[in-house]
């Protein structure tokens, strides 16, 4: 799992994201209903919810964090926020290369515009030896916010059921992203930490 995003000396590219996304999300900290009691992962906050487990994916060699999967509706997301240039936004020009990777790797992609804007599904091969074999299907969706840049990876029934899928997309919606104020190179994995809650690194749920 990359914790940093390739470089590219495209110029810069307006930001995608829904029309009402200050309203209705991703949220910038900023913009967060303060009140509410969200589980505190550094940089992104979740919001509790019954049937949501909450899970961490950490680098074997760095013990860093480098994502956070949200198991819910029978589906996975998996999201990771990273740093974005004030003005520009890194979606449109993320989707080109996450198209071509999918392509190395001998999967096929389409896309499509969403309720986040435009979207890949995706057809991967699963990794030789890997269990369960054959063809994984994933969601890509990615929000550009203010210095910020949210992807997430949907899998799982919400990609064949519009109920799961509605729940995961709304789930999405509720992310809170704290950017912070620590000058950042853009496409960098906004820091990520592991809630005290969690520090046995079982999943849990939230």
């Amino acid at each position: 799992m990359s914790d940093h995003l390739a470089d590219s000396a495209q110029d810069e590219q307006p930001k995608s994201a829904p029309a009402d996304r200050e309203i209705n999300g991703p949220f910038d900290e900023s913009e967060a209903n303060h009140v509410r009691p969200y589980v505190d992962l550094g940089g992104v906050k979740v919001l509790p919810r019954p049937d949501l487990a909450l899970r961490l994916e950490v680098e074997e060699g760095s013990k860093r964090v480098v994502a956070v999967a949200l198991d819910y509706a029978g589906s996975t997301l998996q999201v990771q926020p990273f740093a974005a240039p004030r003005n520009s936004g890194l979606w449109h020009e993320i989707r080109g290369q996450i198209v071509e990777q999918i392509a190395r790797q001998g999967g096929t992609t389409s896309t499509s515009d969403g309720q986040f804007g435009p979207e890949i599904r995706a057809e991967i091969p699963a990794p030789p030896g890997s269990e369960p074999a054959g063809t994984r299907i994933a969601r890509f969706i990615g929000v550009d916010g203010p210095r910020w840049f949210l992807r997430g990876v949907i899998s799982g029934q919400a990609l064949a059921d519009p109920e799961a899928a509605a729940k995961v997309e709304e789930l999405f919606r509720s992310i809170v992203v704290v950017r912070g104020n620590t000058p950042m190179p853009p496409r960098d994995l906004i820091p990520l930490q592991v809630p005290p809650s969690m520090a046995g690194g079982a999943p849990q749920s939230v």
